[in-house]
Formats: C-alpha cells, structure tokens, sequence
C-alpha cells in the first residue's frame, strides 16, 4: 500500500493519497494537493464485511483518486478569454440552391449607373507599400455577353479623366487629362498579357519607394486599367447544369473577419459562415482544373458573397467580393451595390459603388457601336498589339 501512495505521489507531482484505517469499521481516502480539503471517499465495513474483499475495493477507490486528481491538475486552473463570437443564424441550402443563386446575378443583361470609383495600387505589396487613390466618380454601362463603357470623372466638376470601352474581343483607353505627353490612345485585345505602361509609353520599372500620388499618377493608374476586368466581375458567368465538361463540388467553410455590421464596436471580429461551390472543368483524358470557387454567405440569407477565378495551372487570376445588397432598377431586384475586384497579376485592386442603387437602369438593350470608343480627341494612339508584335520580331 505503501508503494502505491508513492507511485501515485511520483505520477502526480503535487497530490498524492494518504489511506488511513481509523479503525475496523472504516477506510478514509484522502487527497491532498490542490484539489481537495476534505476526505474523499469512506467505505464502511458493512458494506464489505470480509477483509480480502476490502482489500480489492481499496484498489478501485485509488484507481478513482487518480482520475480525479488528474482531471484536478488539468483542468483546475482556468481563466475566461474572449473569442470572436459566431454570427447566426446559419442558414442551410443544397448545391442546386447555390447553382440557382449563381444564375439568379447572371440573369441581367445590363447595367447602367453612376458610380464611385476607388483605386489602389499593389505593384509593391511585397514590400508593405500600397498606393491607394482619391475617389473619382464615373458612369459604367454593361452588357452581356463582354461589353463595357466607363467614363472616369474628377469629382464635383464632370471633368472627363479618362474614357475606356470593351467589345469582349478588344479594348480601348482614351487618357484624357495631365500633361500633353500623359495625354494618349490605347488599343489592345482582352486576351493578350502586356506589360505595364509608365507616363511616357515605356514599361514601368518597379520602385519600391511610396510616392505622394499626384493627378498625374492617377491618370498613369487608370491607363493601365483593363475594362474587360469589369465585365468579368460585374456579368458573371452562368452556371449550366448538365454539362459533363465541368463538375463542381459543394463544401462549408468558417472565417474570422471584421465585424462590419452597423453597430459593431471598432476592432470587433466574428467567424461567419460560408459555403463554397468550386467549379472544376474536366477535359477529356487530362486532370481536373478549378476554375471557379464561389463563396456563399450564409447568415440569415444565401447571397452570392466572393468569387476566385483561376487560370489553367491553378494560379489566381481574379479575387471579387459582392457587398451590400440593395434594391435597384424599378422592380427592385436585389444586386450588390458595392464591387472589389483585385486582380493579383496586374497589380492592383478597385472597388466600385454604386451612388444611387435605386436609380440604376437594368435590362435595356445597347447597340455593338455603343461600346467602341473613337479616339475623337485626336490623341497619340499606342497600339500594344503592334509593339508586343514589334517585340517578338526583334528578338527572334
């Protein structure tokens, strides 16, 4: 018995058990340590009249003792911390539920309204530098399938920035302020990748020094702005069922984030809910490649939330947030009001808010010519296709 109260005393540290037997009649088990100020267990003996079997209760009661001075040691001490609390409540839906939310936002075929526009610059992201811009206001139209037409406006006096349009096949930019040498044409096609352009025409070379943005930079950023990246964020893509070209999978997911609702103390965080609904196309004979993974708030509603698209080799190539649904147009139909796109490969993020969601107009129908811009202006024109062409030549 004795080497048992040793055994114990050496696996526990701080507690061991003392067995003393008052008398015939009874066994008192005692704990001593941070756990107990009192004896923890009697057995009397006329419960167990004979000794032997006394003897093998007495290895279940220290058997007992161990466990709860275990359990003592572990959880004995403890304080209360505070953890970001889970926004509820969750709501459920099926991947047939996810794909009709999906289709119900693709289903407009365009959009036209007064926008606010915000832009930032993460060419340095790497080195803790991002150069955010002042708001300008702007006008967007879009139509499916590939169209856009954004006016880029200096606030509170209408003055043009800068003009941009795409067909889906091709895209035009028209710099219309700063210096005569800011002041430019450009043409490109959607599909081709081209480097950079600094204020002068030439490829930027990067600085990893910030720079107090000036309106001069401002016109360099918004030159380098592609309008087919809206359409990709604002006419999303339908999902069509059936097709055995694509397969998607339906996952839940939980995040911690800043809590933005209205009366939100400054700091505070929750976890809200998600599901996910990854889109993989699947070519035949070669491997599954994602395309798309669509996140879906779930709390108190299903809204069409965030969505990722990727390239072939599983790079990101867009990262949209949808925020702040509203009612707009005349019947109301309830779309984002606010858009961020952030595309990593061209170095930038934008958001776009739309001033008055209840005065957008939804549904009409543009000519083709409405979304080719003329250079009207007379601008030095720079066709990014023929120098990439001249490139390529000079080095072969």
């Amino acid at each position: 018995m004795a080497w048992a109260a040793k055994s114990l005393a050496l696996t526990m540290k701080i507690d061991f058990v003392r067995l003393n037997r008052l008398d015939e009649e009874v066994l008192v088990v005692e704990i001593e340590g941070s756990c107990a100020q009192k004896p923890y267990l009697m057995t009397n003996s006329t419960l167990f009249p004979s000794r032997s079997l006394c003897r093998g209760t007495l290895f279940l009661v220290l058997i007992s003792a161990l466990l709860v001075t275990s359990s003592c040691s572990l959880f004995g001490t403890h304080k209360k911390v505070q953890v970001p609390p889970l926004l509820t409540p969750l709501v459920e839906a099926n991947k047939t539920e996810l794909i009709n939310e999906v289709n119900r936002l693709a289903a407009v075929p365009s959009i036209h309204g007064k926008v606010d526009i915000l832009f930032e610059d993460t060419s340095f992201a790497d080195v803790g530098v991002a150069e955010k811009y002042k708001q300008a206001d702007g006008t967007i139209t879009l139509q499916r399938p590939g169209n856009v037409y954004l006016i880029i406006q200096v606030p509170f006096i209408a003055t043009d920035i800068a003009q941009m349009t795409s067909d889906g096949q091709g895209f035009r930019v028209a710099v219309l302020q700063g210096e005569e040498k800011y002041r430019r044409f450009v043409k490109g096609t959607n599909n081709a990748q081209y480097e950079k352009l600094d204020l002068d025409g030439a490829p930027g070379e990067p600085t990893k020094k910030k720079k107090t943005m000036s309106g001069k930079e401002t016109v360099n950023a918004l030159s380098n702005l592609r309008p087919q990246h809206l359409t990709d964020a604002f006419m999303i893509r339908p999902i069509t069922t059936g097709d055995s070209n694509f397969v998607f999978s339906q996952s839940e997911f939980f995040q911690e984030e800043p809590d933005v609702r209205l009366k939100a103390k400054k700091g505070a965080r929750v976890v809200r809910g998600y599901y996910l609904l990854e889109e993989f196309a699947q070519p035949k004979g070669g491997d599954l490649q994602l395309m798309r993974r669509i996140w879906f708030d779930r709390v108190g509603e299903i809204r069409l939330a965030r969505m990722q698209t990727f390239d072939d080799r599983g790079l990101m190539v867009a990262d949209v947030a949808y925020l702040d649904e509203k009612p707009m147009g005349t019947d109301g139909r309830k779309l984002p009001s606010r858009i961020d796109i952030t595309r990593p490969r061209e170095h930038y993020r934008l958001s776009i808010a739309y001033q008055a969601p209840a005065s957008v107009d939804l549904g009409r129908e543009y000519k083709p010519e409405a979304f080719v811009l003329e250079n009207r202006w007379q601008l030095p024109e720079v066709d990014l296709d023929a120098r990439l062409n001249k490139r390529a030549n000079s080095s072969q």
